[in-house]
């Protein structure tokens, strides 16, 4: 039996996965985020904790049996948070957030201080990578900088708790800009640039390898054997790449989770910087992997739901789908950088917005237009990434708005490229963990790293992608015109 916890950025999953690859329990707890001002996102790590034991009080009270049969545990979190320890390892502020946006002005400052950082790390200093939060801080919060002597990323942090143990894997770490990506190890030129030094920096493992053993009180405490193996783990993405077997070079997936990835597995080091599209290592050793990213996905219709004020998501994409093609057609457009953008803008200050308002427009139609903005936001990605890979065929598809069948379908049509829905893919971060924690303690890889069997294939609809093709040509112009307004579009709470 072995326990996967993914801890994402609206809440923490934790599942029990056995030897069959059956899922034998699965446990949710909710996180909120914190917004003190523009373009800021927060957390207290802490509310992690709490989350975790929330979930494991789910899970001993609905499979105690099977807690007690764990031989290993695998983490999976959000990427690129910044978790500032001081020397006895205490929280210093709340973690810095992947969609916050405040540190835009420091990547040119750290490009600048290392002019081969594209290089060494494969990516274009974005916004919400760790280094540049840190130059920010070391700016604006020279205390908090000053009395920081570790860096953790989130799901490290929680493995501090764990295990005792300062500890990150290749593929979140990739997300920090401190990593040589193609060498696998950390750059002391690119932690120089930010002031920091390797001994700020936890140790490095590969996802699959043992990170530690949990703490004997923590295995008391949740109902777990003594000697439990906490495997590497890896970043959300690359986690959910091992939960539904994209391990192979041309694999690959889309996810609709609170950002939206497009993932491709590669077996060398393939940098695009100057597309926005990532290049990090995966969670097994000797493979790595491109991914385009946008900030908003999933959350942008959790957005929409509330301002339309539906009861759930659910219920505003059931309206969406019941919308007539002619309808649809007429839809208003909507540009999803409700938390700015990454591939291909890379623009922090990027805003939302809806065009072609109309009063004969109601929220289903403002609900049709946010999943259809996501689905262009994935395509403009998408295209990037095909440039060097144009024989992408199927994509599997994850996260917690691949449920929706009418979304599933206007993805596959808008992206042109048939997706296959597995059973549980809204669990895979979590299941990739588990299946990490499996390696560590000597799985087969081609016995546990499989792609899950059957599930609902979408294929693209001709129809609907002829519809579709006039309004993307429109939502491409959209970025361009209104560009220039982006820069002032955010003021400081007074």
């Amino acid at each position: 039996m072995y326990l996967g916890i993914d801890l994402g950025t609206s809440g923490l999953k934790a599942v029990l996965l056995d030897e069959a690859q059956q899922l034998v329990a699965v446990a949710d707890a909710p996180l909120e985020v914190s917004r003190p001002q523009p373009r800021w996102s927060e957390q207290d790590p802490q509310s992690w904790w709490q989350a975790l034991e929330q979930a494991m009080q789910q899970l001993r009270h609905s499979a105690p049996g099977a807690l007690a049969q764990v031989r290993a545990v695998g983490l999976s979190g959000q990427m690129h948070g910044a978790v500032l320890l001081d020397a006895h390892q205490r929280v210093l502020r709340p973690a810095i957030l992947w969609n916050d946006g405040r540190a835009f002005a420091e990547c040119a400052q750290l490009e600048a201080a290392e002019p081969r950082s594209r290089a060494i790390t494969g990516n274009l200093a974005m916004p919400g990578f760790t280094a540049p939060k840190l130059l920010w801080l070391r700016r604006h919060e020279p205390a908090v900088f000053a009395q920081t002597r570790t860096v953790l990323l989130p799901k490290d942090w929680l493995r501090l708790r764990l295990t005792g143990e300062a500890v990150s894997d290749m593929s979140d770490a990739s997300g920090t800009l401190w990593l040589d990506v193609g060498a696998r190890r950390w750059s002391e030129a690119m932690l120089q640039a930010c002031g920091l030094t390797p001994a700020h920096m936890p140790r490095l493992v590969e996802g699959s390898a043992a990170s530690g053993v949990l703490c004997a009180e923590v295995a008391r405490a949740w109902g777990l054997p003594a000697g439990v193996v906490v495997a590497g783990g890896a970043g959300d993405n690359a986690a959910s790449a091992v939960g539904m077997g994209v391990v192979r070079a041309g694999d690959g997936f889309v996810s609709l989770g609170t950002s939206g990835v497009i993932f491709l597995a590669t077996d060398s080091f393939r940098p695009s910087p100057a597309q926005a599209v990532h290049a990090f290592a995966h969670a097994l050793p000797g493979r790595w992997h491109q991914m385009s990213v946008m900030l908003s996905a999933a959350s942008a219709l959790s957005w929409a739901t509330r301002l339309t004020g539906h009861r759930n998501e659910a219920t505003l994409l059931e309206q969406a789908a019941r919308l007539p093609p002619a309808r649809r057609a007429q839809a208003p457009l909507f540009l999803p950088y409700l938390s700015g953008e990454r591939t291909p803008h890379n623009n922090a200050q990027a805003s939302a917005s809806f065009t072609g308002l109309r009063q004969e427009h109601e929220a289903a139609d403002l609900g049709y237009a946010v999943m259809e903005g996501v689905s262009f936001g994935l395509m403009d990605g998408f295209a990037t990434m095909r440039r060097d890979d144009p024989q992408t065929r199927e994509l599997a598809l994850v996260g917690g708005g691949a449920r929706s069948d009418a979304w599933a379908q206007l993805l596959a049509s808008a992206l042109g490229c048939g997706l296959r829905r597995h059973e549980g893919a809204h669990a895979a971060a979590a299941v990739g963990a588990a299946r990490l924690g499996w390696l560590a303690t000597g799985g087969d890889e081609a016995q546990v790293c499989c792609a899950p069997q059957g599930g609902q294939r979408f294929e693209p609809d001709a129809i609907e992608a002829a519809m579709l093709r006039p309004r993307y040509q429109r939502f491409r112009s959209l970025y361009p015109a209104l560009e220039p307004h982006f820069v002032n579009s955010l003021m400081p709470i007074t």
